[in-house]
């Protein structure tokens, strides 16, 4: 079928599209919520005492859970299951290509004779032995060396999808590397756990633990199926490489909270009702800015259920669109000119005492500990923001970041008006030497700290790291990214910070400086280091970039040079001496991502010079073609001479066309030879910045050529659905 036909079933199919209205199986969320995890209520009812216990001490207190009792685990968990209709199960991890994986066994076992058993006992549960080979590694493992390990994660509960049991584990190689996004960050959690939990003594004994908690964002496009088979670029590399802008975008801002379409609709209520049987908490929908774009989000959870969630929400959204005819687009920028698609991590701390760490309380102590972890954060954030940036870096992000809603590439701190006096007040009355007057000041009022109210911040679209009251929104990370790379140096970075803060203060203390005053003098410190981090203003100015850069702070506009924070001495030791991550580790995921930015940029380059040349420019040829029999039919009717005013658009239009053609065809062959350059590149690093600053510039030009055929060519003749279709056929 031609490419013209393509486009015209595809118009044809969208608007013969009907709503599939699916309901829930009940009207009552709390009826159907977590039926398909083995959560606590399950445990007890399928577990032994000894066996529910241990897995409560491995959630709780991190405690090894022995063979013995791993096998009462597996037997209840299968007998759950079962119940069900489960007849296989897969260890489900997330490897370092930014998916999901899984493998499925089943339970069945034969024994001879025609007999068979169920069979699924603690060293199926505990650890397979998955091929480690064609997953991502760095160099970690060789591809002739295969053996890789899958182990149980307790921490996240198990949970059925059709009839498969799914087990979240950790990935690692056969010589204990981590090959995956969970590993390192359960380590972070850990770090984060026990840095916090030291701090938090100085103010309350009773807490023994800190939980990371994380409620995130994600935003999406959506496009019906048949526009995405219609557009190549869209089907192999996520977005439109191609396509002139329609004259109405999102400038009206008439989509953004506006009433859900029907066919949306019955999408979300779907994926919605299976998230929620698989006990994902999603809570909000609604219309983003740009047209058929949407967000939902879920209510915050524990850190590590929270990015298990967003990985698995991701997957039903997919499946679940599918039955729908749409697709997806996760993508962090599917179409120029309109807002992209972040992920945006609300990221916090609690204690088993059910305190919120960064929310403002009514008692000058309480707003003590509360400042005590605020300003670690945003010291933690100047510390090491370039280690942040590198950990939302991507070839789509890069696409997205400073454009429209997306905060900028230079990693800054909002905290708004009130919360800013208030440090600048801190800043300039808490002195080092204190008079004894202000001593029995602090020891009666705890330093004169006034009552911190909760939402007293603004909004600040514009910031990559927003103070939103009771929590930090880092509204960097892009919308298909996996939420545990930039949690985990979150983590670790805030982990760092609250050593070396608990180290200032007892550093005090043994040279006689009491305790609440060593607290609020090491507090001063970070508040005067870490202000060239704050920022209250429009993070798309031009100002701000050069008040940036006298402020020192990194500016990496794209991914290869971000990458480069993960090869500097200090972030190897912060990794190195906080145990989240080994020097060969952090090596490895260096070269996996510079090595992905450089597949990603190189599958745009071969699809966009497919479709210029297979596509657009026979496209405008057929159209010329017409224009020059045109020409040539008048002059025989008219004559030449008549003839000559009568053509002038016509010859015109032939002239323009063959401009823009013979653009498109000299640019596509250049970006073929750079493509060719840049491959015999042998060093990861310099062939991803080869691709960046060689290749992916003339796909910018030849879209630009190819957008001003769009704009000549008979409408009819154009093989691509256009944007205007895109964008608002639902």
């Amino acid at each position: 079928m031609s490419t013209l036909n393509l486009r015209a079933k595809a118009l044809s199919d969208v608007m013969g599209r009907q709503t599939k209205e699916v309901n829930p199986p009940s009207s009552r969320i709390s009826d159907y919520y977590g039926v398909n995890v083995f959560n606590d209520q399950a445990m007890r009812m399928f577990l032994t005492v000894d066996a529910y216990n241990a897995v409560r001490s491995a959630i709780d207190r991190g405690e090894r859970i022995d063979r013995r009792l791993a096998d009462q685990v597996a037997s209840g968990m299968k007998e759950w299951a079962a119940s069900k209709g489960a007849t296989h199960y897969t260890h489900w991890f997330q490897p370092l290509n930014g998916s999901s994986a899984e493998k499925h066994d089943a339970f069945f076992e034969p024994l001879g004779e025609g007999r068979s058993i169920e069979r699924f006992d603690g060293g199926m549960l505990v650890q397979q032995e998955p091929d480690a080979s064609s997953f991502p590694s760095g160099g970690i493992r060789n591809t002739f060396e295969a053996r890789g390990y899958s182990a149980w994660d307790p921490g996240s509960p198990a949970f059925l999808i059709h009839n498969t049991l799914c087990i979240p584990t950790i990935f690692v190689s056969w010589t204990g590397e981590a090959l995956d996004f969970k590993t390192p960050l359960l380590r972070s959690i850990r770090a984060l756990d026990e840095a916090a939990t030291a701090v938090c003594q100085y103010f309350d004994k009773d807490v023994k633990k800190v939980i990371a908690t994380l409620g995130w964002e994600q935003e999406y496009f959506l496009i019906d199926e048949s526009f995405y088979y219609a557009r190549p670029d869209i089907m192999m590399a996520g977005r439109a490489l191609f396509g002139h802008g329609p004259a109405r975008g999102q400038q009206l801002e008439d989509h953004y909270f506006g009433s859900i379409p029907d066919r949306t609709h019955a999408f979300m209520r779907e994926f919605e009702t299976e998230s929620l049987k698989l006990g994902i908490p999603v809570k909000t929908r609604h219309n983003e800015v740009a047209p058929n774009q949407f967000e939902c989000a879920p209510v915050y959870e524990e850190m590590n259920l929270a990015v298990d969630h967003n990985m698995l929400l991701m997957d039903v959204m997919e499946k679940t669109a599918r039955k729908h005819d749409l697709r997806v687009l996760f993508h962090e920028k599917p179409y120029s000119g309109v807002n992209g698609s972040g992920k945006h991590n609300n990221w916090s701390l609690a204690t088993d005492t059910g305190v919120n760490l960064l929310r403002p309380a009514k008692t000058p102590k309480e707003n003590i500990q509360f400042l005590a972890f605020f300003t670690n954060t945003i010291a933690a954030v100047h510390a090491h923001a370039d280690v942040l940036r590198a950990s939302i870096a991507s070839a789509g992000n890069d696409h997205r970041l400073g454009a429209n809603e997306a905060p900028p590439a230079i990693i800054s701190v909002f905290i708004g008006g009130y919360l800013s006096g208030l440090l600048d007040d801190l800043e300039k009355n808490i002195k080092a030497t204190m008079s004894p007057a202000s001593k029995t000041e602090l020891k009666l009022d705890i330093g004169r700290i006034p009552q911190v109210m909760l939402d007293n911040t603004d909004r600040n679209r514009t910031s990559p790291f927003a103070f939103t009251g009771n929590k930090f929104e880092f509204r960097a990370p892009g919308s298909s990214a996996n939420c545990a790379g930039a949690m985990t140096v979150m983590n670790t970075i805030v982990a760092a910070q609250l050593r070396a803060f608990k180290k200032d203060v007892d550093a005090l203390v043994d040279k006689g400086v009491k305790k609440d005053e060593a607290i609020l003098r090491t507090i001063r410190d970070l508040i005067v280091h870490s202000k060239p981090v704050r920022f209250e203003g429009n993070g798309y100015s031009d100002a701000w970039k050069e008040e940036a850069a006298k402020r020192k702070l990194p500016n990496f506009p794209d991914t290869p040079r971000a990458l480069d924070a993960w090869s500097r001495r200090e972030t190897i030791a912060l990794f190195r001496d906080t145990g989240v991550l080994s020097e060969t580790e952090i090596k490895a995921r260096h070269g996996i991502e510079l090595h992905n930015y450089t597949l990603k940029v190189q599958i745009e380059s071969r699809v966009c010079a497919d479709m210029a040349l297979n596509h657009v420019l026979p496209a405008a040829v057929q159209y010329q073609n017409r224009l020059i029999e045109n020409v040539r039919g008048l002059r025989e009717v008219m004559g030449a001479q008549a003839a000559e005013g009568a053509t002038v658009t016509q010859v015109d239009l032939i002239r323009r066309i063959s401009e823009h053609m013979e653009q498109v065809r000299t640019l596509s062959v250049g970006m073929t030879k750079a493509r060719k350059a840049a491959n015999t590149i042998t060093d990861e690093r310099e062939r991803a910045i080869a691709y960046c600053d060689t290749v992916k510039p003339f796909m910018d030009q030849i879209r630009y050529h190819s957008n001003k055929l769009e704009l000549l060519v008979d409408d009819e003749l154009w093989p691509l659905p256009k944007m205007r279709e895109l964008l608002f056929t639902r």
